[in-house]
C-alpha cells in the first residue's frame, strides 16, 4: 500500500501518525500507568523518545513492517493513543500493540479501535493470524481483547525482563476463520 489507509469507526478516526502528534504523544504516554503495561513505552516518557516512536512509525510502514494507527476522537483532531499491527509476511500472522490516554480509559474507545484494525489486517492485508500479548495485572486491557473476539492461547511465563524482574504474559489470538465465523 502506498497510500496510508484511514479507518473510521462511529466514534474515531484511524490515521497515520504525524510528526505534529508529538505534543499529544508527551502528554499522553508520559504517564507511569500506561508504561507500566506497555514494553516500550517508559517514565517518564521524554521528547526524545516520543519523536524516535513517531519516526519508527513512519519508517515501518514504508518497510512494509508495521502499520501503526493514531487513534482520534472524529470530532477533533488530537492524537490520544495507537494501535498497530508488527507484520511477519513469512508466517502472514501480526502482533497487535495497542494504548489509549487515560483520560479516554473505560469509554470502549479502545475496543472499537482494535476491531477496526481487526477487520483491516483481516480483509485489507488478508492476515491468517493476529495476535497480541497483555500483562496478567492488566484486565481492563485483557476484556478489549476478549470484546474484541481473540481467545487465549496460553500464559508466557516469565517472558520478558523488565529492569531486574521477568514479566509473565497471556497472549491472545484471532484466526482469520474464527473472526470470519
Amino acid at each position: 500500500m502506498k497510500v496510508f489507509p484511514e479507518l473510521y469507526t462511529s466514534r474515531l478516526k484511524l490515521r497515520k501518525v504525524e510528526r505534529d502528534d508529538l505534543g499529544a504523544l508527551l502528554k499522553y504516554a508520559n504517564n507511569k500507568r500506561i508504561s507500566e503495561n506497555i514494553l516500550n513505552i517508559s517514565y517518564p516518557y521524554k521528547e526524545e523518545d516520543a519523536a524516535f516512536w513517531i519516526d519508527l512509525a513512519l519508517k515501518a510502514y514504508v518497510t512494509g513492517e508495521r502499520v501503526v494507527f493514531a487513534i482520534n476522537l472524529k470530532e477533533h483532531n488530537e492524537f490520544i493513543g495507537a494501535v498497530g499491527l508488527s507484520i511477519d509476511t513469512r508466517h502472514n500472522h501480526a502482533e497487535m500493540g495497542y494504548w489509549i490516554g487515560e483520560p479516554f480509559w473505560g469509554k470502549g474507545l479502545m475496543t472499537e479501535a482494535v476491531k477496526e484494525v481487526l477487520n483491516f489486517g483481516f480483509h485489507t492485508l488478508h492476515l491468517h493470524k493476529i495476535y497480541a500479548t497483555v500483562f496478567p495485572e492488566n484486565n481492563a486491557s485483557e476484556k478489549i481483547l476478549i470484546n474484541s473476539g481473540l481467545v487465549k492461547e496460553g500464559e508466557l511465563v516469565d517472558q520478558y525482563k523488565i529492569g531486574d524482574v521477568y514479566k509473565t504474559v497471556f497472549q491472545y489470538r484471532l484466526i482469520k476463520y474464527e473472526y470470519e465465523k
